[in-house]
């Protein structure tokens, strides 16, 4: 971190949750343009059937998220490299906002898939972009936290969205209320825009100046910058991504159709609840004890609580054991954010949103596989499915046991 990088008074609580200038607008940022997001992409495929689109267009919908997710992020982390985060966090909301305005305006389902393509993955363009300015405002020792007060901080619109996505349904109706819903996510985004753009300080990029230290839009250069430890751990985090991900479609499916004594959708959601709150609650202390020492053992642990939900699963048959279990998978949240922070630990200096970006990009393209393989796998039996699941994930742990490191890239 230089010299000139606004700091935190060392003792308060703001120091110790990694909170100063930079970061609050950057989780300011998150709260506000993830409300607008969840508030109207929740209830994409109502308004869309609303106006004449049917099951082939929110097709199209679904794999475009799944599909630009993946894409975008490398372009993501090359333009905060290029650019400087606070410039392309600008850039990245002013293409939201115009997302939005086509929805607002042109009330077609078409007109949805047309600016869905610019502001369906907010998330995922922008996440390099906060990754790399937390690591340059934040000395090495509250990285994981900042990381961590990310996640936690996002986790915020995920739980109101929704709830305010709704009420604007049920004041205007099915079509008007998705449309007032992305009028009010606009606003959002325009708040954002004044909020990042008056309290982001933008330190010195690392290599600022000098062309061996400037941004590559090359994925195949930016590979051979990787270093073997991010390697690894990209092998590792793939492999158990297809143990989440094999299951994840049918865990519903499983809940409320399978068991022995199914629960409700109520139920269900209540399951979910019981998930995120763990999460929520785990963040804080983790980071702190991460930040003190080897990040290894945190992310170690977090790849063996992803292998055994499937499992786990496999013999929960009512409400009573479906509790614990996703409590279990509220805990896989346990080395997540340190995770995020051994990405960019890893990553050259002058470089960290661009390889945070191109870590996603191969993750999430190779990982998109297992959707499909999870589909054949239940089709064999739901036990082949969560079988296979924990299969993954074993290999995923026992190879990131063997070769993953904790160093820091050179």
């Amino acid at each position: 971190m230089t010299a000139d990088t606004p700091q935190t008074p060392p003792g308060g609580i703001l120091h110790f949750l990694g909170l100063q200038r930079s970061t609050i607008a950057v989780l300011g940022m998150v709260v506000l343009v993830g409300m607008g997001e969840r508030m109207s992409e929740r209830f994409l495929p109502v308004y869309m059937m609303a106006l004449g689109g049917g099951a082939i267009s929110i097709g199209i919908l679904s794999g475009l998220d799944n599909l630009l997710s993946a894409l975008y992020s490398f372009p993501g982390g090359y333009l905060s490299d290029r650019i400087g985060t606070k410039r392309a966090l600008l850039v990245f909301n002013l293409v939201a906002i115009a997302g939005f305005l086509i929805v607002i305006l042109v009330p077609a389902w078409q007109a949805v898939i047309v600016g869905s393509v610019l502001f369906i993955s907010w998330s995922s363009v922008s996440l390099p972009a906060t990754m790399g300015l937390i690591s340059r405002v934040l000395p090495a020792g509250k990285r994981t936290m900042g990381v961590s007060m990310h996640s936690l901080v996002n986790r915020i619109p995920m739980a109101l969205g929704p709830v305010l996505g709704g009420f604007c349904i049920a004041a205007w109706g099915e079509a008007d209320g998705v449309r007032w819903a992305f009028g009010f996510a606009l606003l959002f985004a325009v708040v954002a825009i004044i909020l990042q753009q008056k309290l982001i300080d933008e330190p010195p990029r690392a290599g600022s100046g000098d062309p061996a230290g400037a941004a590559n839009g090359s994925p195949r250069a930016m590979w051979r910058l990787m270093t073997p430890a991010l390697r690894n751990l990209l092998v590792s985090d793939i492999l158990i991504r297809f143990c989440e991900q094999i299951t994840h479609a049918f865990v519903v499916v499983w809940c409320m159709k399978m068991i022995a004594q199914p629960v409700s959708a109520v139920q269900f959601g209540l399951l979910t609840t019981i998930e995120m709150a763990t999460a929520v609650l785990i963040y804080i202390p983790v980071a702190w004890l991460a930040d003190r020492g080897s990040k290894k053992p945190f992310v170690l642990i977090t790849f063996v609580l992803f292998t055994c939900f499937p499992l786990v699963l496999l013999f929960c048959r009512s409400m009573e054991w479906l509790i614990p279990a996703f409590v279990l998978r509220g805990l896989k949240e346990f080395g997540e954010p340190t995770r995020k922070a051994l990405i960019v630990e890893l990553s050259p200096e002058s470089r960290k949103a661009g390889m945070f970006g191109l870590y996603y990009l191969i993750r999430d393209i190779v990982v998109s596989v297992a959707a499909f393989g999870g589909a054949f796998l239940w089709e064999v039996s739901p036990q082949a499915n969560f079988i296979g699941a924990f299969f993954f994930g074993v290999l995923g742990t026992v190879y990131y046991a063997l070769r993953g490191k904790d160093e820091r890239a050179g």
